[in-house]
């Protein structure tokens, strides 16, 4: 903490705690911006109150994320208690746009939130003299500028707020001029803020300062703006944050001093250091009456979608069948089968742990010829394509069931290799290349099914054994089966699973997996064109989004495992939100989505010509040797 940050006793001069939620409602005519009010007691005089600009980072008590998220002051208010203490009334604006925000709208009266602040820096006060004063807020972003706007003398500033329908957060704005453009014309002026705001328009007024807030977008243009005809500017910018105190140097923004922590240097900065990237171009969307076609093809069997149900959490595809409609999946893995019946693991099997779950179910199934007679019938009636999962300890067990599944209806077979070889020390055998190598050239010589080989994310590196299994015969690849992890039970001393070793799943999992998929794609597309695979992305899948990332990384198809617990809807959501996401976006099939994220590997070099670790050094306020955090 910096000496600035700490009163002559060495306390801090930020509040951190909880506080009472006294107001949370929907703003008039706004779907998804809501007023959150809460009131912060200061322990001590010395405690800050907010200034106009900066923020707080605000989080649900009973949250399911992680970190707070950083909302700029829209209003305050000191409250003096009788005792000498004092409150201070905080109001919000948030715009719901993610898991965050979305728990935050959805507070109650009397609800708790955590709150840490005020955080960031303020906005300068004019100039004397400068009286052609510019405000300006866009969306979401007229909140911090409405709340400096507050602190300037009534008519002493004009105000541009631009809006995609409607208006709000102008109830303290006593502008001079005000000017509102809508995106649909409801409220002032039909456009966006350019329509209004012009450079003969700026010139005519002759403002001396600007003050703006919202969108990059809208941010890019007043810079544009300011930079052409002279003009000082000052601007609010926004970035994902995790401390949100200037330690963690996870918000930094691009400007011509070097890199500059939004939360810490920022929010507000001068105008004339921010370095905007050049506008990207979005795809037009599909016209209304084109429908985008989601089918898959793997391995040449035909999927209506591409979202299957991963081995090991549909069972045989009946158990779900009360509750949800097992028909929308493009296809189902069975559980994961072997040769003859396995009981499964004894003692504890599951256990839930932050961000998904740990378990130790040992394959427990019925056999190959069980499932065969009595399972694979029902199976087959279901309607999606049914993928055999096939898990051994030998070659001859892999070999012998995959004789017996060769003669039956399904699709094609998933050859499991992350199970134990017994031959090799109890090593899995999708460890190496060598060995993965062996076991699915001889599945492929008993089989003429299409043969999807499922790669285990233990493995020092998943490519060489993905080009491996290719040559031996793969038709497809698909990852990744679950992360070693170990559970410790507190109250006897003892590890949680008698194996010690479990398998993780869950959303944590889902960086790793998708990491994985990208670098194994990667190495796939380095080989001739006939001899590349498809890949099947597996791995803390749960929403649309999750999906279209993988897709995005190279992945052709999509397993959901854990979803399925919390959500059996999860194959009609994800294949709804598919289906939207492609129309808004211009994709007329996967296709044309699958692997536009591939690109060549970024430098990992800690510098380059402008020396931004120096600058990253400098952000501390003290010399450090160059290492990795």
């Amino acid at each position: 903490m910096d000496a600035a940050e700490i009163d002559a006793a060495g306390k801090g001069l930020q509040f951190f705690g909880d506080t009472v939620v006294e107001k949370c409602e929907i703003v008039e005519g706004q779907p998804n911006v809501y007023l959150l009010q809460t009131s912060i007691h200061l322990e001590r005089n010395s405690q800050s109150e907010p200034k106009p600009g900066q923020f707080y980072l605000i989080r649900a008590k009973h949250s399911c994320v992680n970190y707070n998220r950083p909302i700029s002051v829209y209003h305050s208010k000191t409250l003096f208690n009788s005792d000498g203490s004092k409150d201070v009334e905080v109001q919000f604006l948030i715009l719901k746009k993610g898991r965050g925000t979305d728990e935050l709208c959805n507070l109650s009266k009397k609800d708790m939130m955590t709150v840490i602040g005020p955080l960031g820096t303020q906005w300068p006060e004019p100039e004397k003299g400068v009286d052609k004063i510019l405000i300006v807020g866009a969306g979401i972003g007229v909140a911090p500028v409405a709340n400096f706007a507050s602190t300037l003398p009534d008519n002493s500033y004009d105000f541009y707020a631009s809006f995609k329908s409607g208006s709000y957060g102008l109830e303290n704005v006593h502008a001079k001029n005000l000017v509102i453009t809508t995106d649909d014309g409801s409220v002032g002026i039909k456009g966006i803020l350019p329509v209004a705001l012009t450079k003969e328009a700026v010139q005519k007024a002759g403002y001396k300062v600007i003050y703006a807030c919202g969108p990059t977008p809208a941010l890019a243009y007043i810079k544009k703006l300011s930079d052409e005809l002279g003009i000082k500017s000052w601007i609010s910018m926004e970035h994902r944050m995790l401390c949100g105190l200037g330690a963690c140097l996870g918000c930094t923004i691009e400007t011509t001093e070097g890199l500059k922590r939004c939360c810490k240097d920022g929010p507000v900065f001068d105008g004339k250091i921010i370095k905007f990237d050049p506008p990207q171009q979005r795809r037009k969307p599909l016209a209304p009456e084109t429908e985008p076609d989601l089918s898959v093809k793997i391995a040449g069997v035909d999927f209506k979608n591409p979202v299957i149900a991963s081995g090991g959490t549909f069972s045989f595809g009946q158990n779900y069948r009360g509750v949800s409609d097992v028909n929308a999946w493009g296809g189902i893995c069975s559980k994961g089968i072997t040769l003859e019946p396995r009981e499964g693991n004894h003692g504890e099997r599951c256990l839930e742990v932050a961000g998904g779950n740990m378990n130790s179910i040992g394959l427990n199934n019925p056999g190959v010829p069980y499932f065969i007679e009595n399972l694979l019938p029902q199976m087959m009636t279901l309607g999606p394509k049914v993928i055999a999962n096939l898990a051994g300890s030998d070659v001859e067990s892999y070999v012998e069931g995959a004789k017996l599944l060769d003669k039956t209806d399904v699709a094609m077979i998933e050859l499991n290799i992350s199970c134990p070889n017994v031959k090799a020390a109890g090593l899995a055998w999708g460890m190496s290349a060598e060995t993965a190598f062996y076991c699915v050239s001889a599945v492929r010589a008993a089989t003429k099914k299409p043969l999807m080989v499922k790669l285990s994310p233990n493995a020092p590196d998943n490519r060489p054994i993905a080009i491996a299994c290719i040559k031996a015969g793969a038709n497809a690849i698909s990852l990744i089966n679950m992360i070693h992890g170990v559970a410790i039970n507190i109250d006897t001393g003892k590890p949680f699973f008698n194996n010690v070793h479990a398998g993780y799943s869950g959303p944590g999992l889902k960086p790793v997996a998708l990491r994985m998929v990208y670098d194994v794609v990667q190495e796939i597309n380095k080989l001739p064109q006939e001899q590349r695979v498809p890949v099947v992305g597996i791995g803390g899948i749960c929403t649309w989004q999750d999906a279209v990332e993988f897709i995005m990384a190279g992945a052709s198809a999509i397993e959901i495992g854990q979803a399925k617990f919390t959500n059996p809807n999860v194959a009609i959501d994800i294949v709804n939100g598919l289906r939207s996401f492609m129309k808004s976006h211009g994709y007329k099939n996967l296709e044309e989505m699958r692997g536009i994220a591939q690109t060549q590997p970024h430098s990992s070099a800690h510098t380059d010509e402008k020396g931004h670790y120096s600058d990253l050094k400098k952000m501390m306020g003290k010399k450090s040797e160059c290492g990795c955090n």
